[in-house]
């Protein structure tokens, strides 16, 4: 048999409000609703941590070239290039 762990939060005002609201919104005990809390975020970094960077990436698709104004092997152009554009005059 698993015993259960016994933490001590504190708590912001913020975040207090918005555990009293929970609270009374879904009538569940605070231990209940932390417990959703934690399953959520932990699904929600499932999620996330879970792609090779190519994959996330690709899912940007940002086009030929991405938003680069210059190859890299070219920094001092493209930062000459991105000046002249933020400082054209009309």
């Amino acid at each position: 048999m698993r015993r259960m762990a016994t933490r001590t939060v504190r708590l912001d005002p913020e975040a207090e409000s918005v555990l009293q609201e929970v609270r009374r919104t879904t009538g569940l005990p605070i231990s209940e609703v932390l417990k959703q809390g934690l399953r959520a975020l932990q699904e929600k970094l499932g999620g996330e941590a879970g792609g090779a960077p190519f994959a996330i990436f690709s899912e940007l698709d940002l086009g030929p070239g991405g938003y680069a104004i210059a190859p890299s092997t070219d920094t001092r152009a493209g930062v000459r290039a991105a000046l002249t554009r933020k400082h054209r005059r009309g």
